[in-house]
């Protein structure tokens, strides 16, 4: 897990080509007033899904991780906590190795607050439960980057 102001996302370069790319494409293309949708970058290898939503209770909330890419996750607009614990610390429950999604249960091991200007990377060893309201439910804007990570985590 990688948690950093955005403009300090490029201290982590080198770790992975398309972590990489992420980086570059991120620190070249503002995120301000972008529309909701998915955005093709670098076909399967790196893509970004912009979503509104209401923020959640953790008892309703959907805790996974992936096994080939990792997740930057950036706000826009509000605020969300994320809940993040090594995938080896929780149970699968489901696992989907075509749409690479893992789904999991277990104890949040950390939680990081998510505002404008912060960037969370959840890598390929992170579980993470998203959507999580810091206090009571509010609208987000989010931009998810998902980054294909050569090979799982070992490409880092």
């Amino acid at each position: 897990m990688i948690y950093a102001e955005i403009n300090n996302l490029k201290n982590y370069y080198g770790l992975g080509r398309y972590l990489d790319e992420a980086i570059s494409y991120l620190d070249s293309h503002p995120l301000e007033g972008i529309e909701t949708g998915h955005y093709e970058i670098n076909g399967k290898y790196l893509y970004m899904n912009v979503f509104e939503y209401e923020t959640i209770a953790e008892e309703g909330a959907f805790f996974e991780a992936h096994e080939k890419y990792a997740d930057i996750h950036i706000i826009m607009d509000g605020e969300e906590n994320i809940g993040v614990s090594d995938i080896s610390r929780v149970t699968v429950k489901t696992s989907d190795k075509e749409s690479d999604l893992i789904e999991v249960a277990g104890k949040v091991e950390h939680y990081m607050k998510l505002i404008p200007g912060k960037a969370l990377i959840a890598l390929p060893e992170d579980a993470h439960m998203v959507k999580l309201s810091p206090r009571q439910p509010s609208t987000v804007k989010k931009a998810v980057l998902k980054v294909y990570m050569d090979g799982g985590s070992k490409g880092i």
